[in-house]
């Protein structure tokens, strides 16, 4: 948390953020371009935000790309907004409120980081097992997570048995991929779409998630890649503010053995 607040505290920092937040995952170059600042000075800039979690950065052959991460955002808010009078930390809020929002329409890709007090076995149990992901997520797999497998979907009363949605990788405790459903009818009719959403998504590529696991001492560093979207997605637009709270209520859970008081409804965010 201090990290964080440290990290907000300067103003060329708060810049690179915003430039994040208008257009994510650039490169060094490019966020430099758009700065009055040196190649240097972005780089002890953006290692400061990476080590407070609000940036995450992937490579894409020898580029090496950022992307804002509000995942620490959400946690102040969590911490402070919510227990106290929202009128006297007004600031946060809008800050919150600015990362939750942002759009990675130009990137067509969902990067999200955050770190679990947790082992790399139980957050994979977390990922696949059915009674886990039910409790955070609402949502169930029937597969034997090799790659290859199909994947029967269930989410409140929907069941989809795409045959194209199927496991994509597979490696324990350290990486899982999957291809994403589809939206049919019957899952429009379950989660209310009009049918003007219904027709967008309907037509929409197939996408696919991966989450990365990678234990650090205590912690277990989870980054989520969602990728695979085109362009204008509305896919895209809801996963981005449906993962944040699927990922806080799988925190919580493995932190506290309790679910957020709320479960999300993230195909709907």
């Amino acid at each position: 948390m201090d990290e964080v607040f440290k990290a907000l505290a300067d103003p060329s920092r708060r810049r690179l953020l915003d430039s994040l937040n208008a257009d994510n995952g650039q490169t060094l170059r490019e966020l430099c371009a758009g700065l009055a600042m040196t190649r240097q000075a972005v780089s002890k800039h953006l290692a400061v935000l990476e080590a407070a979690n609000l940036v995450s950065t992937r490579r894409r052959g020898r580029e090496k790309l950022h992307y804002l991460n509000a995942e620490p955002i959400n946690a102040i808010a969590d911490r402070w907004i919510n227990r106290y009078d929202r009128g006297r930390v007004h600031l946060l809020a809008d800050l919150k409120s600015t990362l939750e929002s942002v759009t990675m329409t130009d990137s067509n890709e969902f990067v999200y980081t955050t770190y679990i007090k947790t082992t790399d076995r139980q957050l994979w149990q977390a990922l696949t097992d059915p009674a886990f992901t039910s409790r955070y997520w609402g949502a169930s797999f029937d597969t034997d997570w090799q790659p290859g497998s199909p994947m029967v979907w269930s989410q409140r009363g929907w069941t989809g048995k795409d045959p194209e949605q199927v496991v994509l990788e597979a490696q324990p405790y350290r990486l899982l991929s999957y291809a994403w459903h589809t939206v049919d009818q019957a899952f429009a009719d379950e989660f209310g779409f009009s049918a003007e959403d219904f027709e967008k998504l309907s037509q929409e590529p197939r996408s696919r998630v991966r989450f990365e696991i990678e234990p650090l001492g205590e912690q277990v560093k989870l980054t989520v890649v969602h990728n695979g979207f085109g362009p204008g997605s509305a896919m895209l637009a809801g996963i981005t503010e449906g993962w944040p709270a699927i990922l806080a209520n799988l925190k919580t859970l493995l932190e506290t053995g309790e679910v957020l008081p709320e479960l999300p409804q993230p195909d709907q965010a």
